[in-house]
C-alpha cells in the first residue's frame, strides 16, 4: 500500500520536465483564464501605474496605448508562442536545449535567473514602503539609486528573509499563497480606482474625463523624468512580457493547454492588470500628488495608505509578496539547471540572499519600466531561435533542432542570433538614441534572420538527407 502511494505521489508531481506533456495532463482554457488573471495582477502594477504619470503621458494616449498594446500582446502568446507550445509540448529549456545545446542553455539559464533576482528585489523594495510606514520609515525618491537609511537596508533584508523562507518550501507553498490573494487585490484595485476618483471629485463622466486629462495624465513629466507618447505606451504593453511570448518563456505553461486558442486566455490577466490596474495605480499616484504638492517621494506603499488605509499598505506587502515568491522560485530552478547536484533548497536560499542585497537599491523601482524592457530583450533572441528553427527550418533548407541532430552541446547558430542581436538593438540605441522600448521589434526580425542564414551554413540539409 504505501509502495503504491508513494508510487502516486511521484506520478503526480511529475514535471515532464524532459518529455512531452500526455494527454491526460492537458487542460482547458479555462484553467489558465484564473491563473493568467492572478499572475497578471501583482506588485509590479503599484510601481508602473504611478510612473506613467511621473513620465507624463497624456489620458487619451494612456488608454489608446494600453488598449492596442495588450491586444498585440494577446495576439503574440495566442499566434506565436501557443501554437509551438501544444505542438512540441516541451518545456522553453528543454527545447531550446534541443536547438542550441546544452552548454549555451547553461548561459541562458544564468542570465535568465539573474533578471528574476532583479526583479523580485524591486518587488521587496515595493512591499518594504509598506512595511515601514508603522515605523515613519524615510522612503526613497523618484531620483534614489542608492539606500537613503540604515532602517530602510534592514526592512528590506527582513522582508526578503521571510519571502525566501517561502520559496524555499517549494512549488505548492508559493502556488497556494498566490492563489489565495490574488483575487483580493484585483477587488482591492478597483476599489483603489474608486475611492481614488472620488477623493479628486470626480462626480460624473464630464468631471471624470477632465480630471483624467488636466489632473491624472496632464501630459507633463515630472522633474528628472523622460515624456512618454502614445507608442511608449503601446510598445510597452506589448512587450513588458516580452520574454514570456516572443522570447517564449511561457511554452512551459502553455504546454499543457489542449488547444493553441488557449493563448488567448492571457487577456484576463492583461486587461485586468495592465489595464485596470495601471489605470488604477496611476489615479492612487494623483491622489497623492494632490495632498503633497511637488513630492518627489515614490513609495508605493505610502501611495496605497493615503487613499486606502491599512487596506491599500496591506495590498502593497501582499502584492510584492506574491510576486517575489514564484520570481526567487523560477530563479532558482534556473541556476539548478548550472548546478543540479545542489539540492534546490540551497540554492533558492542564495537566490534569495542576492534579490535581498539588489533590493536595497531603490533604482530598481524607479527604473522598472526600463528594467522590465531590458529584461525582455535580453531572453527574446532565444525566443525567435526557437521560432525559426519551428516554421523555417524545412522550408529554408536547414535542420532542425540543430544540437540534437548533430549530437552537439552547442550550438554556433543560436549564439551568433543571440550577441549579434543585442549587438544590433545596442548600436540602435547608442548611435541613434531609440528608446530600449522600441527596440524589441527590429531585434526579433534580426534574430530570426540571423539564425536562419547561419542555420543553412551550420546545419544544411542536402539531397541525400532529403531523401
Amino acid at each position: 500500500m504505501k509502495i503504491r502511494l508513494f508510487n502516486k505521489i511521484v506520478a503526480d508531481s511529475n514535471e515532464f520536465e524532459r518529455t512531452p506533456i500526455p494527454d491526460s495532463q492537458l487542460k482547458g482554457s479555462k484553467s489558465f483564464l484564473g491563473m493568467y488573471a492572478g499572475e497578471h495582477t501583482a506588485g509590479t502594477e503599484f510601481v508602473i501605474g504611478p510612473l506613467f504619470v511621473a513620465h507624463g503621458v497624456s489620458a487619451g494616449d494612456l488608454v489608446l496605448g494600453l488598449l492596442i498594446g495588450n491586444l498585440l500582446a494577446v495576439l503574440s502568446w495566442a499566434l506565436i508562442t501557443a501554437p509551438i507550445a501544444t505542438t512540441k509540448r516541451l518545456t522553453l529549456y528543454y527545447q531550446l536545449e534541443k536547438i542550441a545545446g546544452k552548454n549555451l542553455v547553461r548561459w541562458y539559464n544564468l542570465v535568465n535567473a539573474l533578471m528574476f533576482c532583479f526583479l523580485a528585489g524591486s518587488m521587496i523594495a515595493v512591499s518594504a514602503t509598506a512595511v515601514g510606514i508603522p515605523f515613519d520609515l524615510e522612503m526613497p525618491t523618484l531620483s534614489d539609486w542608492l539606500p537613503r537609511t540604515p532602517g530602510w537596508i534592514l526592512t528590506v533584508l527582513l522582508m526578503g528573509a521571510v519571502i525566501t523562507l517561502v520559496a524555499i518550501q517549494g512549488y505548492n507553498q508559493v502556488s497556494k499563497f498566490a492563489n489565495v490573494m490574488s483575487p483580493w487585490m484585483i477587488l482591492i484595485f478597483i476599489s483603489a480606482a474608486i475611492v481614488g476618483l472620488a477623493q479628486l471629485d470626480v462626480k460624473s463622466g464630464e468631471s471624470l474625463i477632465q480630471v483624467a486629462q488636466e489632473v491624472i495624465w496632464n501630459g507633463v513629466p515630472m522633474a528628472g523624468m523622460s515624456k512618454f507618447t502614445l507608442w511608449h505606451i503601446v510598445f510597452f504593453a506589448w512587450f513588458c512580457n516580452m520574454a514570456m511570448h516572443i522570447g517564449m518563456s511561457d511554452l512551459t505553461i502553455l504546454r499543457y493547454a489542449k488547444s493553441w486558442t488557449s493563448g488567448f486566455s492571457v487577456f484576463a490577466g492583461v486587461y485586468l492588470g495592465h489595464f485596470v490596474a495601471w489605470i488604477a495605480s496611476g489615479i492612487l499616484y494623483a491622489v497623492f500628488l494632490q495632498a503633497n504638492t511637488g513630492s518627489q517621494e515614490f513609495a508605493p506603499g505610502q501611495i496605497a495608505y493615503q487613499t486606502l488605509g491599512i487596506a491599500g499598505a496591506v495590498c502593497v506587502i501582499i502584492a510584492g509578496w506574491t510576486t517575489a515568491n514564484p520570481t526567487i522560485y523560477r530563479a532558482g530552478l534556473a541556476l539548478q539547471g548550472i548546478f543540479p547536484k545542489v539540492p534546490t533548497w540551497k540554492i533558492t536560499a542564495v537566490v534569495g540572499g542576492i534579490t535581498s542585497l539588489a533590493a536595497c537599491f531603490p533604482a530598481l523601482v524607479m527604473k522598472l519600466l526600463d528594467f522590465v524592457a531590458l529584461y525582455g530583450l535580453l531572453l527574446m533572441p532565444m525566443g525567435a531561435v526557437i521560432f525559426a528553427d519551428f516554421y523555417f527550418s524545412e522550408k529554408m533548407g536547414f535542420r532542425s533542432e540543430g544540437a540534437l541532430n548533430t549530437k552537439s552541446d552547442f550550438s554556433w547558430p543560436a549564439l551568433l542570433s543571440w550577441v549579434l542581436t543585442l549587438v544590433f538593438c545596442l548600436g540602435l540605441n547608442f548611435f541613434y538614441g531609440i528608446e530600449i522600448f522600441f527596440l524589441g521589434l527590429p531585434g526579433w526580425f534580426v534574430a530570426v534572420a540571423i539564425f536562419v542564414i547561419a542555420s543553412k551554413v551550420k546545419y544544411p540539409i542536402t539531397k541525400t538527407l532529403a531523401a
